[in-house]
């Protein structure tokens, strides 16, 4: 009988210091750390939403690096904050999204990805996702888009004369294609760059073929006379170059030559070259004609930004939020 009741209180025991441990966690779990007008943000909202943005738990992220956590938290929190902030404008205006406009939503999605209804479901529950909770995420993307679009949207204005502007100043972004040259080249090798009297020579023996080129000789005979680079028995013809790929030194050489110019000597550790410029084709520039919608979609989606950004600072001002890490 003594057993009995020796294995009854073990048991109550076990029992009791589980329920205890549930209870901790569920208070850690629960535990608030942000109130938002008349609402409240959880420990466990926020470590759902950070590992549900990050694809790593809150805890894993802490262990790997506790100053990126920190980061990431606040920055998670403060898109929560904003949330409720929005959903209680929501409630306030009375935004309202039927069930025929959430079937419409979900209709779409299933004619784009080529889904059945039970193959939706399907892959709803590959991503732990039931379809009621999709419903109700879907209900809440809407009333936000709603929000946004009354709030914000509709107050984005572009001007015709901010698109020329952009257009003038940023003229490099609409170029079709890069420069390309077409270039012939002489190359002098020097086997010792250390060595003094070889560079001397070698640039006695450059200045003599750049005084025959600017004489009047061809510049293709010259290449396969002394070239003792690529393309030397072609002339010293090297091919097409777009001007990114030149390193930036010859770039800027070619750039101040002219059709047929010849460059002065060009010294390099391995030796000496003499560059000839054969043929330049321009870049194209697009129109503003054909970049106007691009232009509007960008600076129009950069007015949506400034003018979110503003009306949820606006909103934070009035609403009353605390963290309470």
């Amino acid at each position: 009988m003594n057993g009995m009741r020796n294995f009854l209180i073990s048991t109550f025991c076990i029992i009791t210091l589980l329920g205890s441990t549930s209870r901790v966690s569920a208070e850690i779990a629960n535990r608030l750390v942000a109130f938002v007008n008349n609402d409240v943000i959880t420990l466990y909202e926020l470590e759902k939403k950070i590992a549900e943005m990050t694809g790593r738990t809150a805890k894993d992220i802490k262990a790997q690096d506790e100053q990126q956590y920190i980061q990431i938290r606040q920055t998670i929190l403060d898109d929560l904050i904003n949330e409720k902030i929005a959903q209680a404008k929501i409630e306030e205006l009375e935004i309202k999204v039927s069930e025929g406009e959430i079937d419409s939503y979900i209709e779409n999605i299933k004619s784009e990805n080529q889904f059945t209804q039970e193959e939706l479901i399907e892959a709803l529950k590959a991503q732990g996702l039931t379809y009621y909770k999709f419903r109700a995420d879907i209900r809440k993307d809407l009333e936000r888009k709603q929000l946004l679009n009354y709030e914000v949207t509709s107050k984005a204005i572009v001007r015709e004369e901010q698109i020329i502007k952009y257009y003038q100043d940023n003229i490099e972004e609409f170029k079709k294609t890069d420069d390309q040259v077409y270039l012939a080249g002489i190359f002098l090798i020097q086997n010792n760059s250390d060595n003094e009297e070889e560079s001397a020579e070698l640039t006695k023996k450059g200045e003599m073929i750049l005084s025959r080129i600017k004489s009047g000789e061809d510049f293709g005979a010259l290449a396969k006379e002394f070239s003792q680079g690529p393309g030397a028995d072609e002339g010293g013809e090297l091919g097409a170059f777009k001007i990114s790929q030149i390193d930036q030194d010859l770039a800027d050489i070619l750039k101040k030559l002219p059709e047929g110019g010849i460059s002065d000597l060009i010294k390099r550790e391995d030796g000496i070259q003499i560059i000839k410029l054969i043929k330049r084709d321009e870049e194209e520039t697009k129109s503003l004609e054909e970049v106007r919608d691009s232009i509007y979609e960008k600076l129009y989606s950069e007015e949506i930004d400034k003018r979110y950004t503003s009306w949820i600072e606006e909103l934070r001002e009035i609403s009353f939020t605390k963290i309470v890490f």
